[in-house]
């Protein structure tokens, strides 16, 4: 290849479908037409004299070679545009890019709607994407780029991670509206520690986990309870305890949010439960990228509004 004469434009068509994996939708994020980008990509193969994509049904699958540029194109387009750009030239009204978050889908009722707004206002050209947070793997999802920042309880970090404290996160106890086994108390009060300790108990754990730290706390007074089911998702542990007469300890937030939509009663537990802290994190190389610090700007203040 003659670097001397190579269209350095064909670089981000190339991410683009690094990123896309289609013709189509490359097209799209670059504003080009299919055609125009199917004819960079004939421009690139001949250029770099590999084929880059093979087609394996409806998807393109990148060659061994291909592979091998794609993280460090990437990187190299992203120290061009930190280097071309700062983050006080941003205009966000004009911007087009995507952004994701990884995350629990309690971020699916607590954030996204409200992000969805402000970017429908604010930012229409960029799209905020959740995707599952992996136990245990969020620092790998920033590391290989599934993700921009991840939304996490406290924890360790690789120095080469950053985080802001966002909110702290109490526990509520939820219970259906009509579950006999709370006849006679009044949302709000401390659920009693025999009815707490009797019923059984739905708990979100995205790994099957059997435990969590409201059996920590009963550890340390010498009780505890009877867990009858996980479910990964904080949606279905609300749902199966508004269908039926399992309980349930879930973030006050999240509580809150959804009681009215499930018919819910909500206590305090009754011996104390350490809030957990969440955070926001994320790779230090895109401590300067312009649409990363903004949409982490954005982020961050939505989640402020929930410390509790």
């Amino acid at each position: 290849m003659n670097f001397a004469t190579f269209d350095l434009n064909l670089l981000r068509v190339l991410d683009a479908l690094f990123r896309e994996g289609s013709t189509v939708k490359a097209g799209e994020r670059l504003a080009m037409s299919q055609s125009a980008v199917s004819g960079a990509l004939s421009r690139l193969r001949h250029a770099l004299g590999d084929p880059l994509f093979v087609r394996q049904g409806n998807r393109l699958v990148t060659t061994d070679y291909a592979a091998a540029l794609k993280d460090p194109l990437r990187e190299e387009l992203e120290r061009l545009e930190a280097l071309l750009a700062s983050a006080d030239a941003f205009e966000p009204g004009t911007a087009a890019g995507t952004f994701r978050i990884a995350a629990s889908d309690f971020f699916a009722e607590l954030l996204m709607p409200p992000l969805g707004d402000l970017l429908h206002q604010r930012a229409p050209g960029i799209r905020a994407q959740l995707v599952d947070l992996v136990p245990r793997n969020h620092v790998d999802s920033l590391e290989s780029r599934k993700a921009d920042i991840a939304l996490i309880p406290d924890a360790d970090l690789p120095e080469w991670v950053q985080r802001r404290p966002l909110f702290h996160a109490p526990f509520h106890v939820i219970a259906r509206a009509g579950n006999p086994g709370i006849a006679g108390l009044g949302g709000g009060q401390v659920m009693p520690m025999d009815t707490f300790c009797r019923l059984h108990h739905v708990i979100f754990s995205p790994e099957g986990n059997l435990s969590a730290m409201g059996d920590t706390a009963l550890g340390r007074v010498g009780k505890h309870r009877q867990v009858a089911m996980t479910v990964p998702v904080f949606s279905g542990v609300c749902r199966v305890v508004g269908e039926s007469d399992l309980i349930a300890l879930v973030p006050a937030q999240l509580a809150a949010r959804v009681a009215g939509t499930f018919d819910l009663a909500v206590f305090e537990p009754p011996v104390p439960i350490e809030p957990a802290l969440i955070i926001g994190i994320w790779h230090k190389r895109s401590d300067k990228a312009p649409l990363a610090t903004w949409m982490r700007e954005q982020v961050f203040d939505l989640m402020r509004s929930l410390d509790a």
